[in-house]
């Protein structure tokens, strides 16, 4: 592992800000419409950042609105990230309380988040057993895989001072190169950390610590976060909406983005590929430093249809879209 790579605690205070909502301008609109469905009832939409604070994120318009709540939810339900655990403890009280969050599987060799339902408080062991469980067919079928060796196996994981100790069966190490090892780790840190109580990741295979891991002698000998892993990471990421969501306009997009002087952009098209929202966004910063972004902009859909996501930036060179990442949604009229 690269150990000149900057530490988790200064990329989770970057993480950490709460970049304000912005109401963009709709720069393309012909015939194709987002925000994430409500949360079903008794189901928290955890599709929050990890952790708050304050930040702003750019935009065509240049102004910001009011800040607004990142999630939608259920009668009686509130919208925030719960405290994990290691374990498999129910929930006290009269309801078992339902937990939308994410994990992470690969596309293409970077880490793309993927919905997932788990049951607090045991929600970080929820998560990551439902990361070790792999993509279902559809996720599989637009591009989602994982490094994660099948019959791998979550022993444990016990949250201490934001720092979580994952124990995964030995089958964990199991062949494959280093891009391979590492982005089976990152799988596991970034749907760990996805989590406001988790800041970073030790891991122990079998009951004994990793200090070093696969073949290639990657160094584990401290947590590690998100920013120990910007090498599997996409320029842009966008974490909510995610796979398979079904949008509404106006759609809000949040991230991180570690773009040329901080810009790039997001289109939306239907299942025609048919343009119905083309927009710039600009992130808290860029050029070699990850920073946020958290935009909102209305789209045109001619009717309720399969449709994509794209982020992508043009190129310096000669002005031509190079597509960053895209995720498969359901475009609502």
């Amino acid at each position: 592992m690269n150990t000149q790579a900057p530490s988790a605690h200064t990329y989770r205070r970057h993480r950490a800000a709460v970049t304000a909502v912005l109401t963009l301008p709709l720069l393309t609109v012909t015939a194709c419409g987002t925000t994430n469905g409500s949360a079903a009832p008794g189901v928290v939409d955890q599709t929050t950042r990890p952790t708050t604070g304050a930040a702003t994120s750019g935009g065509t318009s240049g102004t910001s609105a009011p800040s607004t709540p990142s999630t939608s939810t259920a009668p009686g339900t509130t919208a925030r990230a719960p405290s994990t655990s290691g374990g498999t403890g129910t929930a006290t009280g009269t309801a078992v309380k339902q937990i939308r969050t994410s994990v992470y599987f690969l596309h293409g060799e970077h880490v793309s988040p993927a919905p997932r339902t788990v049951t607090a408080p045991a929600t970080a062991t929820g998560a990551v057993r439902a990361l070790l469980a792999g993509p279902s067919g559809y996720e599989r079928s637009h591009g989602r895989t994982t490094a994660i060796p099948s019959g791998t196996r979550l022993r444990s994981i016990v949250v201490r001072d934001h720092v979580a100790t994952v124990d995964l069966s030995g089958r964990y190490d199991d062949g494959g190169g280093s891009l391979s090892m590492r982005a089976r780790l990152a799988q596991v840190v970034f749907t760990a950390t996805r989590f406001s109580s988790i800041h970073s990741v030790r891991f122990a295979l079998d009951g004994k610590p990793v200090k070093y891991f696969g073949g290639e002698g990657i160094v584990l000998n401290r947590p590690v976060g998100r920013a120990d892993f910007e090498d599997v990471t996409p320029a842009v990421l966008m974490e909510s909406p995610v796979i398979g969501n079904s949008v509404h306009t106006p759609l809000r997009v949040w991230g991180s983005a570690n773009t040329f002087e901080a810009v790039f952009r997001l289109k939306v098209t239907d299942i025609t590929g048919r343009t119905c929202a083309d927009v710039r966004v600009q992130a808290t910063s860029g050029t070699g430093t990850r920073g946020t972004f958290d935009v909102t902009f209305p789209y045109k859909a001619a009717r309720t249809s399969p449709g994509l996501l794209t982020a992508y930036y043009l190129s310096a060179k000669d002005g031509r879209p190079v597509t960053v990442d895209t995720v498969p949604l359901t475009v609502n009229r």
